[in-house]
């Protein structure tokens, strides 16, 4: 669950989301990997290992209750951001009734913007773009066409605005909207659990197949389920999310103008940052095909879940917050945070476009030069440039940029700092897996590369 956001190979660079993921150990934007150096010779997908495949998240268990724990703290975080103590920790000051988390107005709302995604996606694309080679050696195609998605629903939406549409009233549906997009995820994710039990077992995921109905349902069983050419996975990955992300917190923008004559300059950079974030996201679309939620994992309710509720319900807290509790800034401090948000992206753009050229042709001249190791399985490690400062720079622009949305909300709350929070504890459980993960591929090789960069995600201190 990522988003970011955020694995394929994990040989060459590490790239996030958006969302990234985020991905399996990350709800949301997904996390781009360490990608070989030589496109002509993709890695194939390993084949499900069904009982020996190990287990994540607390096995069975861990899956149980992160299935209710997940929806629970989404609907916490509503809560209490629209209260007046607007508390992280402690009770909510009220329990809402049914009549406040459903109506059928909210469901055909949900269901109309998933269509409308549907059919954006089904558009003619501007480029359509092949995944890794899979078990059996075909590879599936994907429409890259998110950020024309994108700019066509932008297009939409100003139209309707312009036309009276009041898109400022969504933001007092958000709970609504949030409880029948988690019904909608679980009954969803039965309806893929049901698919894969018909699908061969060369189309199955490494860790969805562990015999476990629970676990099974949570990580998916299924790696790439499909009806015709339309993917389901690699839509929601990016798409109904992603953008509703940026809706919601337009909507926010707008409801707080209706509240107090003009949007304020804090909720206009919160709305800025994360604009450009989920732009970067969809305009670098493919790189997503080589992240570990594309290649490895199965689509069930973990990342079904990160995709439809977690990225627009908790990542649009900052905008949410400043509708309930206004902070004044000044100019001298938003130029401030501007400048440590441009210094974010500066970093996460520079290591993820590095890696990029290196993997589609590292005798590139801005990457020829970069000194790399070689592995057993002739793939090679960069081990300068971005790479060669921390063994995950992408993380480290990631933070950056997760501190700087949190900022503009003044520091009188910890509420919206939580996506902030939330990212330290998701980067950290990520790259442990990452580390795992290339230690076992690459031996001495990654021994020789972790010796030679020290630092994991920040310099001179993790």
């Amino acid at each position: 669950m990522s988003r970011g956001r955020g694995h394929g190979d994990k040989s060459l660079a590490v790239q996030p989301s958006l969302w990234t993921g985020s991905s399996p150990a990350c709800i949301g934007p997904c996390f781009f990997d360490r990608l070989s150096s030589n496109p002509s010779k993709p890695e194939t997908m390993a084949s499900p290992q069904g009982l020996q495949a190990p287990q994540e998240f607390g096995g069975p268990l861990g899956a149980a209750a992160l299935m209710l724990l997940l929806p629970a703290t989404t609907l916490h975080l509503l809560l209490a951001v629209r209260s007046g103590p607007a508390r992280l920790l402690g009770p909510p000051a009220h329990l809402p009734g049914l009549s406040e988390l459903w109506s059928p107005r909210v469901l055909l709302l949900l269901l109309t913007w998933l269509g409308l995604q549907a059919a954006l996606y089904l558009l003619p694309a501007r480029k359509v773009a092949e995944g890794l080679e899979l078990k059996d050696k075909s590879r599936l195609r994907y429409p890259i066409n998110g950020f024309q998605a994108l700019m066509l629903t932008v297009l939409l939406v100003g139209l309707g605005v312009s036309g009276g549409l009041p898109l400022g009233a969504l933001a007092e549906m958000l709970l609504p909207l949030a409880s029948v997009a988690t019904l909608t995820t679980f009954i969803f994710s039965v309806l893929l659990y049901m698919k894969a039990q018909v699908t061969p077992t060369s189309g199955l995921a490494p860790r969805g197949n562990s015999g476990n109905l629970l676990y099974d349902f949570f990580m998916g069983r299924e790696l790439n389920p499909r009806i015709g050419s339309f993917d389901f996975k690699y839509f929601f990955e990016l798409r109904p999310g992603l953008i509703g992300w940026v809706l919601i917190n337009l909507a926010l923008l707008l409801r707080e103008a209706e509240l107090r004559g003009s949007p304020s300059l804090a909720m206009w950079l919160v709305n800025g940052f994360q604009l450009l974030y989920v732009g970067d996201a969809l305009w670098y679309e493919e790189a997503v095909l080589t992240t570990m939620d594309i290649t490895h994992e199965g689509f069930g309710f973990m990342l079904a879940f990160g995709d439809l509720v977690w990225v627009p319900f908790t990542y649009s807290l900052q905008a949410h917050f400043l509708l309930y509790h206004p902070q004044p800034l000044g100019l001298p401090r938003a130029l401030l945070i501007c400048l440590i948000n441009a210094a974010g992206y500066y970093i996460f753009r520079g290591a993820n476009s590095q890696k990029n050229t290196f993997r589609k042709n590292p005798s590139d001249p801005s990457v020829a030069g970069l000194e790399t190791i070689p592995t057993a399985t002739g793939k090679r490690l960069l081990v300068s440039g971005w790479w060669g400062m921390v063994r995950h720079p992408n993380y480290l622009g990631d933070l950056i940029m997760a501190l700087a949305w949190s900022l503009p909300c003044g520091t009188s709350h910890l509420l919206p700092y939580f996506y902030f929070l939330y990212f330290i504890v998701l980067l950290v459980h990520r790259e442990a897996r990452d580390e795992l993960h290339c230690l076992q591929k690459y031996g001495r090789a990654w021994h020789a590369y972790c010796q030679r960069v020290p630092y994991r995600i920040v310099p001179y201190i993790y």
